[in-house]
C-alpha cells in the first residue's frame, strides 16, 4: 500500500509543472509592422552640381521609438498596440527623404550624415510631430512636421531654415488607412523640402 501511495505522490509532482503552464497567459502576438514609401518622383529640373548630406533628424524621446504615436488629447501621448513602425521613426524618415531626394535626380551624391561624404551641404532635421491626433474624432488626422536648416560646409555656416508641417484625414479609423494618410502628410512634407533645398542651396 505504501508503493502505491508513493508512486501516485509522485505522479502527481510530476503533473504539476504542465498544470501549472497552462495557466499561464499567452504570449501576444507582435505587433504589424509598417513603413511609409520614399516620393517616387518630382518636376523635371536641372542637375545641380554640389552634395548633400542628410542628418538624422532630432526628435522627442515620445517619437524616437518603433511604436506609432497617437495623441487624444494636446498634453498626453499614447501607442497604438497592435502596429508599429519598421524602424525608429527618425531613422526611418532619415532613410526615406535620402532615397526621395535621389529619386528627384537632381543631385549627384547624397547620403545620411552618418556616412563619411565630403558634401557642401548638411540638411539638420528635427521632427516635431510624427503622430495619428484623434482629439475627439472618430478617425485621426496623420500629421507630420519637420524642421529643417541648411547648412553650408565646411564653415557650418546657416544659410536657410524652414518648417515644414502636414496634416491629412485618415478615410477610416483602422490601421492601414492610418498609416496611408501618414504616407500621404510625409510625401507632401518631403515634396516641399527636397524643392525648398534646391532652391536654397543655389
Amino acid at each position: 500500500m505504501r508503493h502505491v501511495t508513493r508512486r501516485l505522490l509522485l505522479v502527481g509532482l510530476a503533473a504539476t509543472p504542465a498544470a501549472c503552464g497552462s495557466l499561464l497567459p499567452a504570449a501576444p502576438p507582435p505587433p504589424q509592422l509598417f513603413t511609409l514609401t520614399p516620393v517616387p518622383q518630382f518636376p523635371p529640373g536641372a542637375l545641380v552640381s554640389w552634395q548633400l548630406l542628410v542628418d538624422t533628424p532630432v526628435s522627442t524621446a515620445a517619437l524616437d521609438t518603433e511604436r506609432i504615436a497617437l495623441k487624444r488629447t494636446p498634453i498626453t501621448v499614447d501607442y497604438f498596440a497592435d502596429a508599429a513602425w519598421t524602424d525608429r521613426a527618425p531613422a526611418m524618415v532619415q532613410a526615406l527623404i535620402v532615397q526621395s531626394f535621389e529619386n528627384s535626380g537632381r543631385i549627384p551624391a547624397i547620403a545620411r550624415e552618418s556616412l563619411a561624404l565630403r558634401a557642401d551641404y548638411v540638411l539638420q532635421l528635427e521632427l516635431r510631430h510624427f503622430e495619428a491626433d484623434y482629439q475627439g474624432a472618430a478617425a485621426p488626422e496623420a500629421r507630420v512636421q519637420i524642421a529643417a536648416r541648411l547648412v553650408k560646409m565646411p564653415d557650418r555656416a546657416i544659410i536657410a531654415e524652414h518648417n515644414f508641417d502636414a496634416t491629412v484625414k485618415a478615410a477610416e479609423n483602422r490601421t492601414p488607412a492610418i498609416i496611408e494618410a501618414f504616407n500621404a502628410a510625409f510625401h507632401q512634407v518631403t515634396r516641399e523640402m527636397v524643392g525648398w533645398t534646391l532652391a536654397a542651396a543655389r
